[in-house]
């Protein structure tokens, strides 16, 4: 599990930055999270493979976070494809888009409407789910949380054949069956089978202020991006707007107990991000920044 940055920057273009968005790439299956303004000429930049982007989440309507979209579905379309596209938004986002488009895509768009009262399941495959969940911010928004599956357990052959379990059994043991003899016996996986790698977890806190509504549900995931729109000497600033300072991002994760943490959403008062890095590794020591084009490991 990966994740790219193609725009770290708040409410407008500035200082070289872009307004937010993110690809999630999970075994070269992609997810788009946020479509600023310019996301589809960073993907172009960054060479993210568009055709492979088939789940689209929006956090909420404020623009910085979605005004990409329109021009990125018309793109797909021109280029002909036919695969639908599933968006997960607030629900406004569906006539949103339909006002602007003059003729039909040249496939289906599938809508699915975020809750913003409590989290809940939005997506599910053999290998991952993503719940959404709601944060604090001046406008109904969702964070979203991407929880790779169980993955399965990893055959000893050795002692497959010591034990003389038959090959058409291994694929059940990857799933963590036990093995039962004609003469009953009971061979236990634990004896057979080891853990697979632990699955990664990312979690996106969209725009927030710090909440402990959210706390819990990103608690222990590998990796956080947490905005820190602000230093805290703007703190005034931050809770007037519904953001967070790099400071509070820093309690955040420290209080969640995350394995690292990546702040962005800068506010284009901030030429430089020295200031806003050094205040999160004073309380978190293990933050990123959020740079465009570089891609972060979960």
């Amino acid at each position: 599990m990966k994740v790219k940055i193609l725009g770290s920057n708040s409410a407008t273009p500035a200082n070289g930055r872009n307004p937010t968005s993110q690809v999630v790439n999970i075994k070269e299956q992609l997810f788009l999270v946020d479509c600023g303004e310019g996301t589809q000429m960073q993907m172009q930049k960054f060479h993210v493979k568009r055709n492979r982007i088939n789940h689209i989440f929006i956090s909420h309507l404020h623009g910085d976070h979605y005004f990409g979209l329109i021009g990125f579905l018309n793109s797909l379309a021109l280029y002909g494809r036919e695969k639908e596209m599933h968006i997960y938004c607030p629900e406004p986002l569906q006539a949103i888009i339909e006002i602007q488009l003059l003729q039909e895509l040249s496939f289906p768009l599938r809508f699915h409407f975020l809750n913003f009262e409590k989290e809940g399941l939005i997506y599910s495959s053999d290998s991952l789910e993503v719940k959404s969940f709601p944060v604090d911010h001046r406008i109904d928004t969702c964070g979203f949380l991407f929880l790779e599956k169980q993955r399965k357990r990893i055959l000893l052959p050795e002692e497959c054949r010591q034990y003389e379990v038959p090959q058409y059994f291994y694929k059940r043991l990857t799933t963590g069956e036990d093995y039962t003899r004609k003469d009953g016996e009971i061979i236990k996986n634990e004896w057979l089978t080891k853990e697979g790698k632990k699955p990664c977890s990312y979690a996106y806190t969209a725009d927030t202020a710090p909440h402990e509504k959210y706390f819990e549900i990103i608690k222990n995931v590998d990796l956080l991006y947490h905005e820190a729109t602000y230093e805290e000497k703007h703190l005034d600033k931050a809770t007037d707007r519904g953001h967070s300072t790099a400071k509070q991002a820093a309690e955040v994760a420290k209080q969640a107990l995350v394995g690292k943490l990546m702040i962005g959403h800068y506010s284009s008062r901030y030429k430089e991000l020295d200031t806003l890095l050094e205040e999160a590794q004073s309380i978190f020591e293990n933050t990123v920044l959020a740079i465009e084009g570089e891609e972060v490991d979960v």
